[in-house]
């Protein structure tokens, strides 16, 4: 069994879907005010990408970041799809109102050296820590160019994106690479072909859907010299309270029925929801790092006492007792 690898003073990373108007339109000034927040708060570690808000993410932070002292702090950002100008029709997209650019998606070598250093630009900095080749996995199949699937992607992602990254990480342009996706087969195949420093893993291991990662992504990445961060612990909102679930995709009735069960085992416990699900996706031993969004300045401060609240055990111990969380997923002591 690994220990948290990256032994970093960084428990918690702030993510930048929200900044990028993933879910409402954010103003620029609510988006500077919240990572000003989130430093105050003493974030130190920030996750982007050019896909969110079509560059508007990467632009936000980096109007927020450029000023601060470079080694202060963690960035990473992603790689996988080229911003383009937009010639005609804004692409359909889950961003609202985001910046006026068109996109495609490219995973070779030439289009992640000029994707990273777009990134640079937009961020404002000479270096990144971490670079993610985003969106590589089966649910973005529909998304792909007609015939397309993403094996066929990953096959020019083994040959380019991959050594490519390796290649900057010796130059020192990036301190390491993975992949940042909503599902774990890329991850186990990307660990049998490459040599990944990190992964981020979204909506895989959170109080609602964990099984799989316990099954599988936690033994790869134990027998692996990889770190991993978790992202989205709420399932992008449902375990927030939201009325919505896995950026904005089709919520199931059993996941509903599922939550309504967990939230009354809250209430009977006086358990805050959002905080539970923030310790259960950090507790195991595989977890480094936990990533959270946000876009109001109140919600960075609240998020960075997630390990400090005391969870009455008898609310793990009904969960399990009840088969709402898998028996062997670890809770916190």
């Amino acid at each position: 069994m690994s220990t948290k690898k990256l032994n970093l003073e960084h428990k918690l990373a702030f993510g930048g879907v929200a900044i990028g108007n993933g879910f409402e339109e954010v103003s620029d000034a609510r988006a500077q005010e919240t990572l000003e927040a989130a430093w105050d708060a003493g974030i130190r570690q920030y996750d982007t990408s050019p896909w969110y808000g079509l560059g508007l993410s990467e632009r936000r932070f980096g109007h927020f970041l450029h000023n601060k002292n470079r080694d202060e702090y963690v960035l990473s950002t992603k790689v996988g799809r080229i911003l383009k100008a937009n010639t005609g029709k804004m692409p359909e997209t889950i961003w609202v109102n985001p910046a006026p650019f068109d996109y495609k998606y490219d995973y070779s070598a030439e289009a992640v050296r000029r994707s990273v250093e777009d990134s640079l630009q937009r961020l404002g900095v000479e270096r990144l820590d971490y670079v993610f080749i985003h969106d590589l996995s089966p649910d973005h199949n529909e998304e792909y160019e007609d015939g397309v699937t993403w094996l066929d992607h990953f096959e020019v992602a083994k040959k380019g994106a991959m050594p490519e990254l390796t290649k900057m990480r010796e130059e020192g342009i990036i301190k390491g690479w993975g992949l940042g996706v909503n599902t774990i087969e890329p991850i186990l195949k990307t660990l049998e072909v490459a040599d990944p420093d990190i992964f981020l893993s979204a909506i895989q291991y959170s109080m609602v859907d964990h099984k799989d990662s316990i099954d599988r992504l936690f033994p790869a990445i134990s027998d692996s010299r990889a770190s991993l961060m978790v992202g989205a612990p709420f399932n992008a909102g449902l375990l927030a309270g939201k009325d919505r679930y896995n950026y904005q995709g089709e919520m199931p009735k059993e996941v509903q029925e599922k939550y309504k069960k967990i939230r009354a085992i809250a209430d009977k416990h006086n358990v805050d929801l959002s905080t539970a699900s923030m310790q259960f996706s950090y507790a195991p031993e595989e977890v480094d790092i936990l990533l959270v969004g946000g876009s109001h300045p109140n919600q960075p401060k609240e998020n960075m006492k997630f390990l400090d609240v005391k969870i009455p055990s008898d609310f793990w111990k009904e969960l399990k007792a009840e088969n709402l969380i898998d028996d062997r997923a670890v809770t916190p002591s």
